[in-house]
């Protein structure tokens, strides 16, 4: 199954459609170096198609090409990039140190 995935910014998700139907969606907050993906759900019938990892695919590719950071707060998507390392290096580090 193809899912078309496109950025719906007005709505702050990508969203996976098949033909006219909306298969799945992935909210997110965004600032200009960073972007949190804080909910990912795919309709009962797109269940175990593919769905939920193209939404992820897209949206870190994207990331990627903007040069942001990204924070899984998600679930999926936390599991999804621990099964995927190559993007691994997308993920938001919190490099502040405690002064000893």
């Amino acid at each position: 199954m193809t899912a078309e995935v496109t950025d719906a910014t007005g709505a702050n998700r990508y969203e996976a459609r098949v033909g006219d139907s909306l298969a799945g969606f992935a909210d997110y907050l965004r600032t200009p170096e960073l972007i949190a993906f804080v909910h990912t759900e795919v309709e009962p019938a797109y269940e175990g198609q593919g769905i939920g990892g193209a939404l992820v695919r897209r949206s870190l590719d994207d990331a990627r090409e903007a040069g942001l950071r990204v924070l899984a707060v998600c679930p999926f998507y936390s599991g999804w990039i621990a099964r995927h390392p190559e993007y691994a290096d997308l993920l938001y580090q919190n490099r502040s140190k405690v002064a000893d």
